[in-house]
């Protein structure tokens, strides 16, 4: 079972997919917990119940190790066929927004086009920085 496509800050990808992107400075969701979750922080968060991968990522930077988050993101991608997956760092904006679109890319988004799909079917403030609008539109599936 995955998410419920109405429940707020989950985005479908044109495959169908459902992917949760939130805030972690906000409490969890009402309704189902994730089976996965992909935490993009620059620290290491506190353990949680569910299976949970960590890429380090500062805030209003891009990920510290490019090829580390392009395998976490696939995974995710993956298991977001069958599973509930959330992306999320602190605010939910900035580095939460770039990962779903790099994650559209992987499901069929054109580059150029991930980030005005993500602020269209996520949030307008995502991806936040010029250089992650770049690197968006750079990352290759």
């Amino acid at each position: 079972m995955t998410w419920d496509p109405d429940a707020p800050g989950v985005l479908r990808l044109p495959s169908g997919r459902l992917v949760r992107g939130r805030g972690l400075a906000r409490p969890l969701p009402a309704g189902p917990e994730p089976q996965f979750a992909l935490y993009l922080l620059g620290k290491e968060p506190p353990a949680v119940a569910w299976d949970a991968t960590w890429v380090r990522w500062p805030d209003f930077r891009l990920p510290a190790d490019k090829a580390a988050f392009g395998a976490a993101l696939r995974e995710a991608w993956e298991r977001a066929g069958t599973e509930r997956v959330e992306l999320a760092c602190h605010g939910g904006n900035g580095r939460t927004g770039t990962a779903l679109a790099c994650m559209a890319v992987l499901d069929g988004v054109p580059a150029a086009e991930a980030v005005a799909f993500v602020r269209a079917g996520y949030s307008p403030k995502a991806v936040e920085t010029p250089w992650q609008r770049r690197f968006a539109s750079r990352f290759e599936s």
